[in-house]
């Protein structure tokens, strides 16, 4: 999370809360929930699940260089020296593309778990069923759907489909460019599908007051926290 851009920070805790009414805490609750869920779904978040998808097959597919080399029947010197230098470069793309996914995975983690903690503040079907966001959970649903299939196809096309003569190198980069779609997809889909579900188990509690009640202390709202 960029300082210049931070999360919204977490409800006060009850015993400090103290919102002048209800109008209020449900205001930033929607101004919170909102943004949050921006940041789970939104278009910035997809890019980047994006983006560290096609480093990981970028980096593979260098490093592929090599192990189709390694793997070929007859041995061709040039071949193999130029999978070394390019499996040196695909290394450096594998390394920030695995660090960018597990930090992404992290964000969503803290993410995922500071809208739960606004979401259990009060109930408000309005703001509730905008956290559903069906075009961005299609969208998400759907392109992961699609990353899953063709990682699934290319698991049994792949070695159906090469011969003998062309090694058994080339089983090894189709079936990991499989599992980086696959695994990718699969990230996509439960991701997408939790929030839902998640969306939908809110909406579905009612509009009732919830836990959060104006509080008497002398902290602030979420509005004016730091």
């Amino acid at each position: 999370m960029s300082p210049r851009n931070p999360l919204p920070p977490p409800p006060p805790p009850a015993e400090i809360r103290s919102w002048p009414d209800r109008d209020a805490r449900l205001a930033d609750r929607a101004l919170a929930l909102d943004e949050l869920g921006r940041r789970l779904l939104g278009g910035g978040r997809l890019a980047m699940f994006l983006l560290g998808f096609l480093l990981l097959q970028l980096g593979w597919g260098l490093v592929g260089v090599l192990v189709i080399a390694v793997g070929r029947p007859d041995f061709e010197p040039v071949m193999l020296l130029t999978g070394l230098v390019t499996a040196v470069l695909g290394i450096g793309a594998l390394v920030p593309a695995v660090w960018l996914t597990v930090r992404s995975l992290r964000r969503d983690r803290t993410v995922r778990e500071r809208l739960v903690q606004w979401a259990e503040l009060d109930r408000h079907g309005p703001t509730d069923a905008r956290l559903r966001a069906p075009v961005l959970s299609a969208c998400w649903l759907l392109l992961s759907f699609a990353l899953c299939g063709f990682g699934l196809w290319m698991g049994f096309a792949v070695p159906a489909g090469v011969s003998r003569y062309d090694g058994y190198g080339l089983v090894a980069y189709g079936m990991g460019v499989a599992m980086i779609f696959w695994v990718t997809g699969l990230t996509g889909l439960v991701k997408a599908m939790g929030h839902y579900r998640f969306a939908v188990r809110l909406t579905g509690t009612g509009t009732g007051t919830g836990t959060g009640g104006t509080g008497a202390g002398t902290g602030r709202g979420p509005s004016e926290a730091s």
